[in-house]
């Protein structure tokens, strides 16, 4: 059973977050033959005030692209 775990910051939309989903499952199931019904996919969302790097977080370097 793959477990597969991913981090982004958070303020996308719930559309995207379903779409990552799927494209990660697919990802899975086409790379190790795994059947999609085991694949599971955790999505963790931090907020940007909370995830920093060199000291400075996500937030305080401004808006994303």
């Amino acid at each position: 059973m793959p477990l597969v775990e991913v981090t982004l910051i958070q303020g996308r939309p719930a559309e995207s977050i379903r779409a990552l989903i799927s494209n990660v499952t697919e990802a899975v199931v086409a790379s190790v033959g795994s059947p999609k019904e085991s694949v599971r996919v955790i999505v963790r969302e931090i907020p940007p005030t909370h995830w920093a790097a060199g000291d400075v977080t996500i937030e305080e370097r401004g808006p994303r692209s």
